[in-house]
């Protein structure tokens, strides 16, 4: 038996003030489109923003559905949108932001699995690492790649 370990890095920051003005513009309009979620049930809003490999900016909120799981992640529905906006273009970076009654939560809210796994084909899909950023109202959390959020990317076919 050998015993292996993985590790993740990533950069926290404190505020947005920290933040390259790329992130910061990215990371400002995850917070915004949060007021654009339907969460009738969960009453948890999470907004999504994607910059595109044409610096485009596609924007997306959850949506939740009385015919769960017919509802959707706002990081998923940016990158849908993305993709069927863009489709010779790649994203580079997404930002995402959730809380409760258009406060952000503290900590930065995470990714759904489904959605780490879409992102991590989008990835593959342009050869070229997709930043994951995290906001918080306290902290803020960058990944440089995908692989950081999600070890063994599922790539089987």
């Amino acid at each position: 038996m050998t015993t292996k370990e993985i590790k993740s890095s990533f950069q926290e920051y404190a505020s947005l003030d920290e933040l390259s003005p790329e992130d910061r513009e990215l990371a400002t309009k995850a917070i915004r489109s949060m007021s654009h979620a339907y969460a009738p049930y969960s009453h948890f809003h999470v907004g999504a923003a994607v910059r595109m490999s044409n610096g485009q900016i596609v924007r997306g909120a959850n949506q939740e559905n009385a015919a769960f799981p017919s509802g959707i992640c706002a990081e998923r529905t940016a990158m849908f949108a993305a993709g069927a906006q863009y489709p010779d273009k790649y994203i580079c970076s997404i930002a995402l932001a959730g809380g409760v009654h258009g406060r952000l939560t503290d900590h930065p809210a995470t990714p759904c699995g489904a959605c780490r796994q879409v992102m991590a084909q989008y990835q593959a899909r342009a050869g070229k690492p997709i930043s994951v950023l995290m906001v918080g109202a306290k902290a803020i959390w960058k990944f440089e790649k995908v692989d950081d959020i999600l070890p063994f990317i599922f790539n089987s076919i």
